[in-house]
């Protein structure tokens, strides 16, 4: 048999340096997305296993598929989340959520508004593009009438958009990252609470001291105006639509599972669907499978509202599996480790290990463009560390999102930075300082590192529980 050789950083850092060049070439040249660069990588990835170190075929494919099995409960969320988007649209909850939204803009509070309202559309659609692509817009527009620069006016929508995205559980990072570190989706959004809203309040308090100067402009709601009549133009709203949401609230506080909860949540809005907008049976069984569909006349809206759906996913859930057997072959072949192993020669303390696990994810946005792989790359790489050191998986996942998420948006050449500029016509470089949330957030989880401020622990009865399964 063929001796199997260690890991080197070199070893490790070719593949990593392909998959960096491959996506930066694609998607800043051709503007492709990020599924083939990744497969370039999982072949050179392979093909060190095999030639350098001595693995075979059989044992890289095996890694891989135990690696995309921890993925597949995220996978199935995911799918689930789709038919949940498509019938709140179709039901009109997700339009009830975004006009009422809409209404609280006022102008001596617009900045704080505008954070606000882009927090709730985002709860609403778990996009924070589709909230910066459609809403966004208009609140540009609206920012710019009353003279207030374009950067903060950007910087306000984009800490909204990502607070919404980051605590949506209709998000498809937010259910990536408890798969990456192996704890439950509701217990990964309740505990991002502890980091991201007080993050959140911060910044609406930067963003009202900011206002304060604007205070006493006249507000032109004209584009808004224009979503608000699309809405109530198409849409029965009402305020018991927003019960679907707040069933599945209570059922997250009820620690009913993920999965039966949003099957809950499909189902309730399919009712209400015939009830307050008269869709028939083919209409929910539509708008679950293949997503909403509408022409309202109003492009803004029309943007808004068509998506959702259990196809809508699988755009996603392809992108998570070639990441995931990147991640497996790299973790399998202790590629990862080598890596890891360098990183953590600093990481003696729980804070210098967030730090690390923070300062990674944003490379990773950095280098490899794409906010999925700096959640999947630091999880894979962190998991077994968080668990030697008796540190709850919720905190892994929690801190992928601060900083992997989050920082996404702030890089002009990541995809999501990228779409912001298109969208708001800001370069992420001069918003970047006005995202208050998105600055502010990873430091709140380096202070909670160091001071051990929710910083949960394993209980040793429940790890015994966990290996006797």
């Amino acid at each position: 048999m063929k001796t199997k050789k260690e890991a080197t950083l070199v070893h490790a850092l070719i593949p990593i340096a392909v998959l960096v060049a491959s996506l930066f070439i694609a998607i800043t040249k051709f503007e492709a997305d990020p599924h083939i660069p990744i497969i370039v990588a999982i072949v050179v990835a392979a093909g060190i296993a095999i030639f350098s170190l001595g693995y075979k075929w059989d044992e890289i494919e095996k890694g891989s598929i135990e690696t995309i099995q921890m993925a597949m409960q995220a996978i199935l969320i995911l799918m689930i989340i789709g038919t949940v988007i498509g019938v709140w649209i179709l039901s009109g909850t997700v339009p009830t959520m975004i006009y009422y939204g809409l209404k609280i803009l006022s102008p001596g509070i617009f900045l704080v508004a505008t954070s606000i309202i882009c927090a709730i559309v985002s709860l609403a659609t778990g996009s924070s593009w589709t909230t910066a692509g459609t809403v966004g817009i208009a609140l540009m527009g609206v920012g710019q009438g009353l003279g207030i620069p374009m950067e903060i006016v950007a910087g306000a929508i984009v800490s909204g958009a990502y607070f919404g995205d980051k605590m949506s559980p209709l998000s498809d990072t937010t259910n990536l990252a408890p798969a990456m570190a192996g704890t439950t989706l509701f217990e990964h959004i309740q505990h991002m609470l502890y980091t991201t809203l007080p993050s959140f309040i911060i910044a609406l308090i930067l963003y009202g001291i900011i206002g304060i100067k604007y205070s006493g402009q006249v507000l032109d709601t004209a584009n808004i105006d224009i979503i608000l009549n699309g809405i109530s133009s198409n849409f029965n709203i009402s305020p018991l639509l927003l019960l679907p949401p707040v069933i599945v609230i209570i059922l997250v506080v009820l620690k009913i599972p993920a999965l039966p909860g949003l099957i809950a949540g499909t189902t309730i809005g399919g009712i209400f669907a015939a009830i307050f907008q008269k869709s028939n049976i083919g209409d929910i069984i539509n708008a679950a499978h293949y997503g909403f569909e509408i022409e309202s006349g109003v492009e803004m809206v029309d943007e808004l509202l068509n998506r959702g759906g259990l196809d809508s996913m699988m755009w996603t859930v392809s992108l998570i599996l070639l990441a995931m057997t990147f991640g497996g072959i790299m973790e399998k072949t202790g590629m990862l480790q080598a890596i890891g192993n360098n990183i953590l020669r600093f990481a003696n303390s729980t804070g210098s290990l967030i730090t690390a696990t923070i300062l990674t994810s944003i490379a990773v946005n950095f280098l490899a463009a794409d906010q999925y792989l700096s959640i999947v790359i630091p999880g894979r790489m962190y998991k077994d560390v968080y668990d030697e050191r008796g540190i709850h998986p919720k905190v892994l996942s929690r801190t992928l999102e601060d900083a992997g998420t989050l920082t996404s948006a702030l890089i002009p050449w990541n995809t999501c930075g990228a779409f912001m500029h298109s969208a708001l016509l800001v370069s992420p470089f001069a918003f970047a300082p006005f995202a208050f949330l998105n600055i502010i957030n990873p430091i709140v989880a380096i202070i909670y590192g160091y001071t051990g401020f929710s910083i949960t622990k394993v209980d040793n009865n429940e790890k015994k529980r966990a290996v006797s399964k």
